[in-house]
């Protein structure tokens, strides 16, 4: 593993950084909640330099090699943090600052038990809707059917519109980057569940 943190200056912050200091330049600023692996992560970095993308991952193996991979591509436009998404967001974002949020197969937690450690819990999902600027979306991917109803039914609670129609998923379009997961299911044939809702 690599031996060095990363994203730590966004860690434990009392106000919001400046973005466009951050990044150097101005535009729309992107989060994604978990990014595993990163294949996505780095895709969508590197087809929308226009994007400023920031990404949580709490795993340091994978958080420090997608921001390796992230440093060798040249992508200028690509934070990755290593730390806990639900601590840190509130810390440095405001409302109706993001235009566009990521979540895909988060830990579907089997056990009822465990369903408190879910990340996308109502009061979370509140949150982001307020972190989501007007016509902004929120994209969710998940290939456990049962915890697709749950965030779908959570995102919908709390504001955001399904143009698809309530409690409705979406097909997949041809030009979606897919995960590192994602890949093994559109080989296997597996269904993914899916949904990209807007804030009004």
């Amino acid at each position: 593993m690599r031996p060095q943190p990363v994203g730590q200056e966004l860690v434990g912050l009392e106000n919001p950084p400046d973005w466009k200091q951050l990044f150097g330049f101005d535009g729309p600023l992107e989060l994604e909640i978990g990014s595993g692996l990163g294949h996505f992560a780095l895709e969508y970095a590197a087809r929308n330099p226009h994007v400023r993308y920031v990404a949580f991952e709490w795993r340091k193996k994978y958080a420090r090699e997608v921001a390796h991979k992230g440093e060798l591509r040249g992508l200028k436009n690509f934070k990755m943090v290593e730390g806990d998404a639900r601590l840190e967001v509130p810390r440095i974002f405001t409302p109706a600052s993001l235009s566009g949020i990521h979540f895909q197969f988060p830990d579907p937690w089997w056990k009822r038990s465990h369903h408190k450690r879910a990340v996308l819990q109502p009061d979370f999902a509140a949150l982001l809707f307020t972190f989501t600027v007007p016509g902004g979306f929120f994209e969710m991917r998940t290939d456990v059917e049962e915890r697709a109803h749950q965030m779908l039914a959570t995102l919908e609670a709390v504001g955001y519109v399904n143009p698809a129609g309530k409690g409705a998923f979406h097909p997949r379009a041809e030009d979606d980057v897919p995960s590192t997961r994602e890949r093994r299911y559109l080989t296997s044939g597996e269904p993914v569940y899916r949904a990209t809702l807007r804030k009004a």
